[in-house]
């Protein structure tokens, strides 16, 4: 396992050197839409190389991010509601996640993209709702610009603190370890405190003949 995360790692690493940025936008573009690739993974490891710019790094990710929210938010415009229910589910979007996503999206509104941008799990899937509902383009890619833009910088950030970490990028499967414990304790914080408690929430809709009780 230790030997086949170390070239995982450098693998990776070794193709930047010679795809540089645009790998980095593509990756992030797919993280950005259905396909499970963590952005976690790809911006901190190309910092981490010291071998590419940090502003480079988070101008592509940022690119990357936006590029894949602009598909998903089209894809979900264009095909419509009904559409993404009955063929969501073959692309790993069932019907309750879709639920879960648009209530969500319901409760924060266009600032809502925004964090979605810094979220696991929501931020794939932001881009369904607002274009279901057909959000303002303009504001909806404005709001994914800067989150997208932070989170980069985030994890550029912490490529670089990984980076002074000689046994991580050796591949030490206990430096591996207490790294991704660490991340996955901080994202799981985030995803409980500002998504899980508010996707079980019922919303309760607001208009002419709601009871305001």
């Amino acid at each position: 396992m230790n030997e086949f995360i170390h070239g995982l790692i450098h693998g990776y690493q070794n193709a930047l050197t010679t795809q540089g940025y645009p790998l980095i936008v593509a990756l992030m573009a797919m993280e950005s839409t259905i396909v499970p690739i963590p952005s976690e993974a790809i911006i901190p490891f190309a910092a981490a190389t010291g071998k590419l710019s940090l502003l480079g790094i988070v101008l592509a990710g940022t690119l990357g991010s936006c590029l894949g929210a602009a598909i998903m938010y089209w894809a979900a415009r264009l095909a419509g509601r009904p559409l993404v229910l009955r063929y969501g589910g073959y692309f790993m979007l069932p019907e309750a996640k879709l639920h879960a996503a648009e209530q969500w999206a319901s409760r924060f509104g266009s600032f809502g993209v925004f964090v979605a941008r810094l979220l696991p799990v929501v931020r794939h899937l932001i881009g369904i709702p607002m274009g279901i509902v057909e959000m303002d383009f303009r504001w909806y890619m404005f709001f994914t610009l800067l989150g997208s833009a932070l989170w980069c910088s985030v994890l550029a950030w912490v490529g670089v603190v990984a980076g002074h970490d000689a046994q991580l990028l050796k591949g030490d499967m206990h430096r591996i370890t207490l790294w991704l414990v660490g991340a996955a304790a901080v994202l799981g914080l985030m995803y409980y405190f500002l998504v899980h408690r508010y996707m079980v929430r019922p919303v309760r809709p607001v208009g002419p003949g709601t009871d305001s009780k």
